[in-house]
């Protein structure tokens, strides 16, 4: 086994890791990376997604804070003007009722990502700064770590579909590299235009842990559009900066919101450059599906940790999560290259 654990999940938190240390793999970075975990469409949803960025534009992104802008507000921010405007001279037409466009504003002056004023009864707007374009590539991931045969013919239909809405620049299948003179993942009938990484954890996370098996294709739409399926995409542009901006304010590290971290047993123990949660009830690396309160496990921190002898207020499962919320910050602040 080339990964410490047997669960996809912690196969893609080190997935995740690894593409911080060391994308683009055999090649030098000039992007400032995003990267985050379980993103898509309603149709079609990535376990890694890496977003390049231009580290200028994206250090700018920051003046609109950390929380991610959603559809609603980023039409707001896009197209909020540098002077005082009435908000309906000011934003495009959004194609439905402009009450909704009213309470987006709300939502974003309460934001601090434009401001609002009322003059007489109308309410204008102003932009803090311009919205930068700061997004240069998408790139999607599919972790397997265990490839075989009829995982491979599950997986096929699904980046086909990849492949063919060209929403991500590039498509990848992450698995875990074996001794094999041929890596299997090459013998499997995956779509020629998606890369393939053989990745070994056996040591935990290093810059080097990665080998390409196989390059991908560059993918664009088709030029008569059939190769976006507007029921999943709609607008390639829009949808692409929706996906990143989800990225950018959720990151990879946010498991801790659907774990219970303030079980007692709840860890973080290291695997090279990664941490992984860790069970010490169960003495292994645990699945984000089994760490909830109806696990059999589950010891709630007894009121003593968070009150007694413990540095951090709100007792080691508070402690953890600020950890992960600062680590996620200092990656995501660092400019190209340094955020290897």
């Amino acid at each position: 086994m080339s990964y410490p654990a047997d669960s996809e999940f912690v196969f893609e938190l080190l997935t995740c890791r690894w593409a911080e240390r060391a994308w683009p793999p055999e090649s030098d970075r000039e992007s400032a990376l995003v990267v985050a975990r379980q993103l898509g469409t309603k149709r079609r949803r990535w376990d890694t997604v890496v977003v390049e960025a231009d580290p200028e534009a994206l250090a700018a992104r920051a003046a609109f804070g950390d929380d991610e802008l959603d559809s609603d507000l980023l039409h707001v921010v896009r197209h909020a003007p540098a002077e005082w405007t009435w908000y309906r001279d000011a934003l495009p037409h959004p194609g439905y009722p402009w009450r909704y466009v009213l309470a987006a504003i709300h939502r974003a002056a309460a934001r601090g990502v434009v401001e609002k004023r009322r003059k007489g009864r109308r309410i204008e707007i102003r932009r803090i700064a311009p919205y930068p374009d700061w997004v240069r590539r998408i790139v999607a991931i599919e972790n397997k770590p265990d490839l075989d045969a009829s995982a491979a013919r599950a997986l096929s239909g699904q980046l086909e579909h990849d492949v063919e809405t060209a929403l991500a620049d590039e498509v990848w299948l992450a698995t875990a590299a074996t001794d094999a003179a041929v890596e299997p993942a090459l013998l499997e009938s995956i779509p020629v235009d998606v890369g393939i990484l053989a990745l070994d954890f056996s040591a935990g996370v290093r810059a080097d842990a990665g080998e390409v098996a196989w390059y991908p294709s560059s993918l664009s739409p088709r030029a008569d559009g059939d190769g976006v399926d507007s029921g999943d995409c709609g607008d390639r542009a829009e949808t692409r900066l929706r996906l990143a901006e989800r990225a950018y304010g959720r990151g990879w590290r946010s498991y801790h919101s659907t774990m219970r971290q303030d079980c007692r047993h709840f860890e973080l123990r290291r695997a090279g450059d990664a941490l992984l949660p860790w069970c010490a009830a169960k003495g292994r690396h645990q699945t984000a599906a089994e760490c909830a309160g109806s696990c059999g496990s589950f010891q709630p921190e007894p009121p003593q940790w968070r009150t007694r002898g413990w540095p951090i207020e709100g007792g080691p499962g508070k402690g953890i999560e600020r950890l992960l919320e600062r680590r996620r910050a200092r990656v995501r602040e660092r400019s190209a290259p340094d955020s290897r």
